[in-house]
């Protein structure tokens, strides 16, 4: 393709990217360093946005939380979308009707999947996870009032709603690891369990890199399933960062759009810091195979 020709497909592209991508993030940027109320200009306050998000409890304790539920959330992510697509990865006629049934949590909106998953703890609803609990001769949990259960509650809902996601990714790696690769590692003696440590994810790191960084991209912005999920979240400290940038910035008529741009700011920094190491990786990979 020739360079013109090239420019002439990329340019609306780069034009749409730079309206909706670039200008809102310079936007952002910028009243982040300054005090802004919704609908009159902004006053320019240096870094004061900054330090007050820095020296704020409530920012600490929603980073805290975040990323918590974002390093469970993704471990449990890899490993059970694993072992899931290796199953599925063995059936051939019933596949199609399993993945169906397996999109299910993952195509649902979030908000109207999170609104049926509590349902399931929800005593005022039959909380049928309580009566099991009950059943077995457990006392009730509180899931929405009580800080672990209610982190144990947000994590179970977000792996229900992204495990076909990862599943599936993870699958079109595994189709693409060479038969002769798996009977290579069988001759010389290795059973099943060492040739998925050895020879099988070895060959999709980088799918599996790739499933690791959407996950924590996704996780990080978690925001919509807190509400019906975790309707305490503030008082018992399981707020996200983007649920208490909603609540800083949208609060009392939209009065500090600067300090919630500034939080916006270091929560894109703390995604990139979490990030690089993937990032790296994906590179050195492309790098490699060139």
């Amino acid at each position: 393709m020739k360079a013109r020709e090239f420019w002439l497909l990329f340019f609306p592209s780069l034009l749409v990217m730079g309206a909706l991508l670039v200008l809102p993030l310079v936007r952002t940027v910028q009243w982040s360093f300054e005090q802004v109320r919704y609908g009159t200009p902004g006053t320019f306050v240096g870094l004061e946005n900054f330090t007050d998000a820095l020296t704020d409890p409530r920012f600490h304790k929603a980073v805290l939380f975040t990323v918590a539920v974002t390093i469970v959330t993704t471990a449990i992510l890899l490993v059970f979308g694993y072992i899931i697509a290796t199953g599925i990865n063995r059936i051939t006629t019933s596949r199609p009707l399993v993945l169906g049934i397996m999109l299910v949590s993952y195509v649902l909106p979030n908000l109207v999947g999170a609104v049926a998953f509590s349902w399931l703890f929800d005593d005022n609803f039959g909380g049928v996870v309580n009566r099991l609990i009950g059943f077995f001769g457990g006392s009730q949990v509180l899931w929405f009032t009580d800080q672990v259960p209610n982190a144990i509650l947000v994590i179970a809902n977000t792996v229900w709603h992204m495990l076909p996601f990862a599943m599936l990714i993870i699958l079109a790696g595994l189709q693409g690891v060479p038969n002769e690769l798996k009977e290579a590692a069988k001759i010389d003696g290795a059973n099943g369990f060492q040739t998925h440590i050895s020879v099988i994810i070895p060959t999709i790191r980088g799918v599996l890199g790739f499933v690791t960084l959407i996950t924590i991209m996704d996780v990080l912005r978690m925001f919509d399933n807190l509400i019906p999920l975790s309707p305490q979240a503030q008082n018992i400290g399981n707020e996200s960062i983007m649920l208490y940038v909603y609540s800083v910035a949208f609060a009392d008529g939209a009065e500090n759009l600067g300090l919630g741009s500034a939080i916006n700011v270091l929560t894109i920094i703390l995604i990139l810091i979490m990030l690089i190491p993937f990032i790296r990786g994906i590179f050195k990979e492309a790098k490699a195979e060139r």
